[in-house]
Parts: structure tokens; sequence; C-alpha cells
């Protein structure tokens, strides 16, 4: 998907999408709120400190993550950097100074080295030509800091529920999905010196009771989602 691809988009894509997981009885809200909620896991895990992190959210649309961020990670500094400058606005007039609001032009991210302790994308490379992938994730690592993260989540194409609702989405016609594998071996290649694939959301809403085994299960390559942790030396 291309900018004006996006930016066609923007003004309904809440609404959109949440038409489009009506079958996993979560709102769109749900899908945000745990993916930072795993980020937060992630950095309590490593001892990372939780100060005035420099966070970037690339691709991130009408800011769906903003909120859990903010709530999560309150003391940090948010940019927010997407090619569509309508899903700007609209993020910019829902949040307004909760993030900087950067548009991309190219695929050199417009930030110096080592710019960001923590880098996160959700659902965003599906869209992108995946020859474009190599470059962008260097790129990620590139603005990272030194033992920064980078999180980088995706819908698992292994998934059956998951590629009807990419199939019959809009915003997705365009869209081809990367597995799990993959964007792990692209990390690698991106000199990242470890790159942790885990598998989320096993359990639909009537059956959320059983969502804590899911920590004990995510190996398994059949949950809706995924992402893939990347560090840098």
């Amino acid at each position: 998907m291309q900018k004006a691809e996006f930016d066609k988009f923007a003004a309904a894509y809440l609404d959109t999408c949440a038409r489009n997981i009506r079958a996993s009885g979560e709102t769109p809200d749900f899908f945000a709120r745990y993916k930072v909620a795993d980020v937060r896991a992630e950095l309590d895990r490593a001892a990372s400190g939780l100060e005035r992190l420099n966070i970037l959210d690339f691709g991130s649309g009408v800011g769906a993550s903003l909120p859990s961020f903010r709530a999560l990670f309150p003391n940090a500094k948010m940019v927010c950097a997407d090619v569509s400058r309508q899903s700007l606005d609209i993020a910019r007039s829902r949040f307004p100074g909760a993030a900087e609001y950067v548009e991309l032009h190219s695929n050199r991210l417009p930030f110096d080295d080592e710019s960001f302790d923590v880098v996160f994308t959700a659902c965003v490379f599906h869209h992108i030509d995946h020859a474009e992938h190599p470059v962008l994730v260097s790129e990620l690592r590139r603005v990272l800091k030194r033992n920064g993260l980078c999180f980088i989540f995706e819908h698992n194409p292994w998934n059956p529920l998951t590629v009807r609702a990419v199939n019959t989405c809009p915003y997705d016609e365009n869209a081809r999905l990367v597995g799990g594998p993959r964007m792990r071996q692209l990390v690698r290649a991106a000199g990242f010196v470890s790159a942790r694939l885990v598998y989320r959301i096993f359990f639909p809403h009537f059956l959320a009771l059983l969502r804590p085994l899911e920590r004990l299960i995510t190996k398994l390559p059949l949950g809706a989602q995924y992402y893939v942790v990347g560090k840098k030396a």
C-alpha cells in the first residue's frame, strides 16, 4: 500500500478495523493494548530502565497505540512516524501533545543514528513491498540505541482466521503477509544480536479465560499474530 492508499482509508480506519475483526469478539483497542503491554513486559524482563525512554512508533497510522504507550510509559518521549499525512493529522487531533508526529518520505528514516531506546511497529510490514524489507529493518536498527529493543508485530499467515480477516479488509487489498520465521531472519540479517519469535492471541474473546495459558505455547505457530523482538548490540 502506498501513501495515497493510506490517506484514502485514514478517516474510516478505526471503524473499518472494528468491523473486520468483529469475529474475534475484540475491539481495535484490545489489539493495540496487548502489543504495548508485551513491550512493557519484555522491558521489565530485560531490567531496562523505563524512565525517559525515547520510543519510535514506525507506521503509527492514526495513533491507535498512543493511549497504551501513554498509560504504560508515562514518561516516555513518543515519536509517531508514518507516510500518510492525513493519518498523522488525525492522530494529532485525537492526541494533541502526546507525541511528535513525523511524516516519512522515503526508506531513509529522518532520524539520527541511535536516537531511540525502543522501536515499535505494529502490522506495518505486510503493507510494504517485500523487496524493501531488508532496507527498512536495517534502518530501524540504525536509529536504535545500543542495547535497545526493536519490536515488529505482524499478522500470522498460518492462522486461517487471520488470513480471512486480511483478505476481506479493504485497506489490506494489496497486502502480502510475512511469516514469523522470515521476519526473524530479516531481523538477524540486519545485524541484531538476538531475534526472538513469539506467537500471540490464540483464543477469541469467548475463550478469554484460557489466555493465561498462552505464555506456555508462544512457540506454536498458530496464534493470530506474532512479534519478533531484536536487540541491538
